[in-house]
């Protein structure tokens, strides 16, 4: 082992082919370059412990649920309440009992990269999900606490096979098909929940980057409709876009200027 080049060795190490005795058998090794490659394998090794643990505390509720009787159990997120114009996006999605994705967390807490990755991968392998759209208009109608709701209510009623139990993040929803928890904070807590938000987010942050284009003076690809400053500022100027949503304190200002 102690004959082979640092180069071999990164080449083994990064495909995951040495083994913990030829690891410490290399730890013996003088080079300074094969010391920094262990370094680098215990320090990525430490990581993914940390994320396996992650994943196996926020694995409880479904794991609770399964020894209950359950056997589909949805996550159920919502993305898009706060900020000042586009939809609020809900999705709904029933995960495999032996999905495992390290590093899975609540969608607002990972990078855009990540998120784009993740989404593709629980779409991938998600036994069933539903995203459902609900625009400024109704918003404006119903109130934004209606408004989310009835997006949770509409992504669940797309699952096929139909969930026995459901983990909603902070929301108690009435007339559902079957039981449910209401938890706080549970994109950060829940694996079904934080794929959920995952799917909820990636999709409004779509559908903000194509409003972008229609509308590019309100920044809406960096800020999704929040507001800040710079949104802000072009709403005074500018006036408010058909996706603003008009019962919205700073939004109505700027109608009625």
């Amino acid at each position: 082992m102690e004959n082979r080049s640092i180069a071999v060795l990164k080449k083994l190490f990064d495909s995951g082919a040495l083994h913990e005795d030829c690891i410490t058998q290399l730890k013996t090794d003088d080079r300074k370059g094969v010391q920094q490659l262990i370094k680098t394998y215990e320090k990525k090794k430490r990581k993914e412990e940390i994320a396996e643990k992650k994943f196996m505390e926020m694995s409880i509720f479904e794991q609770r649920a399964y020894a209950n009787g359950y056997e589909y159990i949805a996550g159920i997120d919502e993305a898009g309440r706060g900020p000042l114009a586009g939809p609020v996006v809900a999705a709904a999605v029933i995960l495999p009992r032996d999905f495992k994705l390290l590093g899975l967390n609540d969608s607002k807490k990972l990078s855009e990269q990540t998120r784009n990755y993740f989404f593709h991968v629980i779409k991938e392998h998600a036994i069933s999900y539903g995203v459902s759209v609900i625009d400024s208009k109704k918003i404006d109608e119903i109130n934004i606490f209606e408004a989310t709701k009835l997006a949770m209510h509409e992504a669940i009623n797309q699952l096929n096979p139909k969930p026995n139990h459901i983990l909603i993040d902070a929301v108690n929803l009435k007339g559902l098909p079957c039981t449910s928890e209401a938890i706080t904070k549970g994109d950060g807590k829940s694996v079904s929940i934080a794929a959920a938000s995952i799917l909820a987010k990636v999709s409004r942050d779509r559908i903000m980057k194509k409003i972008h284009q229609e509308y590019p003076a309100y920044g809406f690809e960096s800020n999704m409709g929040y507001g800040t400053k710079h949104h802000l500022d072009n709403l005074m100027t500018s006036g408010v876009t058909p996706y603003h949503r008009k019962s919205f304190s700073p939004v109505q200002h700027a109608t009625y200027r």
